[in-house]
C-alpha cells in the first residue's frame, strides 16, 4: 500500500503545531508518526496519517502550506549503522532525503519511512538494505 507523507510549513511560534493537530483530529484522523524540526523562524514537519484525503481536507481548511509526497518504507535492523547504511545507498543513488519518519516495529526490525526527491530511485537504491516498499 502506498503511504503519503504531508510536509506542512509552520511559524516558530507557540500552538503552531496545536493548530495542525487539532485540524486533523477534527475530521476524525490519527496521526500514526510525525517529525519535524525548526530552523530561524520557520518549522517543518512531517506527518503519515490514517487518511489522507481527510488530512488534505483539513490542511486546506487552514489555509496551511503543504506537500503530500510519497514515503518509501524500509525494514531496518534494530543495531547501530542501519540507518547509516540506508542514508548512504540513497545518497549514492542520488536521491535527496527530504524527511524521515519511524513508523514502527516488527521484532529487530525498525520500519522507516523516507521522503525522498525521488521514491523509484530511492526504492531502488533501498532494496540493497532491506525489501523497500512504497
Amino acid at each position: 500500500m502506498m503511504q503519503h507523507a504531508f510536509l506542512i510549513e509552520l511559524k516558530d511560534k507557540p500552538g503552531a503545531l496545536a493548530d495542525v493537530a487539532e485540524a486533523i483530529a477534527n475530521k476524525g484522523v490519527n496521526i500514526l508518526s510525525l517529525s519535524g524540526a525548526a530552523c530561524g523562524e520557520q518549522s517543518r514537519i512531517a506527518v503519515l496519517t490514517d487518511d489522507a484525503a481527510k488530512t488534505q481536507t483539513a490542511l486546506s481548511d487552514i489555509q496551511a502550506t503543504f506537500e503530500q509526497k510519497e514515503i518509501t518504507s524500509v525494514p531496518l535492523r534494530h543495531e547501530p549503522g542501519s540507518l547509516a547504511k540506508a542514508s548512504r545507498q540513497l545518497a549514492k543513488a542520488g536521491v535527496n532525503i527530504e524527511s524521515i519518519l519511524l513508523m514502527g516495529m516488527q521484532g529487530n526490525d525498525i520500519e522507516v519511512g523516507f521522503v525522498t526527491s525521488d521514491p523509484q530511485m530511492a526504492k531502488d537504491a533501498l532494496s540493497q538494505v532491506g525489501s523497500a516498499t512504497g
